[in-house]
């Protein structure tokens, strides 16, 4: 195999898992089987093979974690920063932050063929072929997994961001806002209807998984900065295609926060919170 699977294959189970370790162990999963195959001269076309392969194997280890996530709990995708995604090409298949969170709301067999419909652009027979399913049924779950984003009120083909100069001009407003403790200026910069997330996993505690409203969040925001980041330096990233705040204390990462803006007028539209160690330390290695 002269082809690079291993990252090829990567951003076809990380979209449906949200999960690094699980996604890598797909993959590698898929490719074990494969080298040990004693008939391949029977598999016409290798590519496709894994892919398919890759995706159900995603898809089974997905429904079979499902089982140990509470329905009333926050479980935010593992970040991967894509600033280099322009020379890391497998990168660029990797889907934004927030329809990571959204995609959460699907069941594994809905996300898989979202994913497969609005990201890679397949078929619908393509789809068919992938998750042995029939063309109908293919078309029925794409209906569902978009009605049910739909419900909650998010418009799922909107960009997701800005000229990276606009954006990082608004995270400097941020930054500075926060670090005034002026709740005035930080909620100019909110949308009203703005929703704040925080995943500490099981090793962090969070103040608040779920805080919505521009007040309500704003007052978080100061609260935890006066709490547990006012000594922390903060740089500005890009974590899956979207823009981000990295805290560090020392050289290490404490934090991570992961922004949506309006392409309208700039306002923070969603903010994740990522202080699960275990989520952060493999951001780095990635």
């Amino acid at each position: 195999m002269k082809t690079d699977y291993q990252r090829f294959l990567f951003p076809y189970a990380y979209n449906i898992l949200g999960s690094i370790d699980n996604a890598l162990d797909a993959v590698q999963n898929v490719l074990l089987k494969y080298i040990s195959l004693s008939e391949k001269k029977e598999i016409k076309d290798e590519r496709n093979y894994l892919i398919r392969s890759v995706i159900n194997e995603a898809i089974n280890i997905k429904n079979h974690n499902k089982r140990y996530i509470q329905i009333d709990d926050i479980w935010l995708p593992e970040p991967i920063a894509t600033e280099h995604a322009d020379q890391e090409v497998y990168l660029q298949d990797i889907l934004s932050y927030s329809l990571l969170v959204l995609l959460e709301r699907l069941n594994a067999q809905e996300r898989a063929v979202f994913i497969l419909r609005e990201s890679f652009d397949y078929s619908h027979k393509e789809i068919a072929d992938v998750l042995g399913i029939n063309i109908e049924n293919s078309r029925k779950l794409l209906s569902r997994s978009k009605t049910k984003l739909y419900k909650m009120g998010r418009d799922i083909d909107r960009p997701i961001g800005s000229e990276r100069k606009e954006v990082s001009l608004q995270l400097d407003h941020y930054i500075e806002a926060i670090r005034s403790r002026s709740i005035a200026r930080i909620e100019k910069l909110l949308r009203d209807d703005i929703v704040f997330y925080a995943d500490g996993g099981t090793k962090m505690k969070v103040v608040k998984k779920t805080c919505i409203g521009a007040a309500d969040v704003s007052n978080l925001l100061i609260f935890v900065y006066e709490n547990f980041q006012i000594h922390y330096r903060i740089t500005i990233g890009e974590v899956n295609h979207q823009p981000a705040l990295w805290y560090y204390e020392g050289n290490d990462l404490k934090s991570c926060q992961v922004f949506e803006l309006s392409p309208q007028d700039g306002k923070i539209i969603q903010i994740n919170s990522i202080i699960d160690p275990d989520k952060l330390n493999k951001m780095l290695l990635m």
